[in-house]
């Protein structure tokens, strides 16, 4: 028996906000929706099919999926095939704009186990949430409400199945 060779991609979708200050929290598009996996999806599904053609989108089209999205960092891991994962990463990284809203998409991990794409997010949380507690300038006794997110998140990424 043959198993399928995926490849994990960490993606962080940084919004470009000109009018005020670095945001990393997920805001809504012009439709009024924030920003999920199937609008994400969508998006990489246009972008492979504006650079690659119907070539690229038929052959990333089948493995291609939104396993985890985190609005409140902005997280996502994409699932792809292992032969074809440099085409969606292009397309990731081509992406300028998701439904009128301009992102700069960060690859932070590429993985060939979930396994390691998981450590990798629940890493790069912890270091996210450490940037939003600087900025705060609170003291690291103090708690608040990004302990029981990173609590939340923590088990709902490790909760992902292949």
């Amino acid at each position: 028996m043959v198993r399928f060779k995926n490849r994990w991609l960490l993606a962080e979708f940084i919004p470009i906000d000109s009018n005020s200050s670095k945001s990393t929290t997920s805001k809504p598009t012009p439709s009024g929706r924030p920003l999920d996996g199937k609008i994400i999806w969508s998006a990489l599904r246009q972008s492979v099919l504006d650079n690659f053609g119907d070539v690229g989108w038929g052959a990333v089209a089948p493995s291609l999926t939104i396993k985890y999205f985190s609005s409140a960092t902005s997280v996502a891991i994409i699932r792809v095939s292992r032969e074809h994962h440099k085409i969606a990463w292009a397309a990731l990284t081509m992406l300028l704009s998701i439904n009128g809203v301009r992102y700069i998409p960060n690859l932070v991990h590429l993985s060939g186990t979930i396994r390691h794409a998981q450590l990798a997010a629940i890493e790069h949380n912890r270091v996210v949430i450490a940037r939003y507690r600087a900025l705060a300038k609170t003291p690291a006794g103090y708690q608040d409400s990004y302990d029981s997110f990173l609590e939340k998140s923590t088990l709902e990424i490790e909760g992902l199945q292949d």
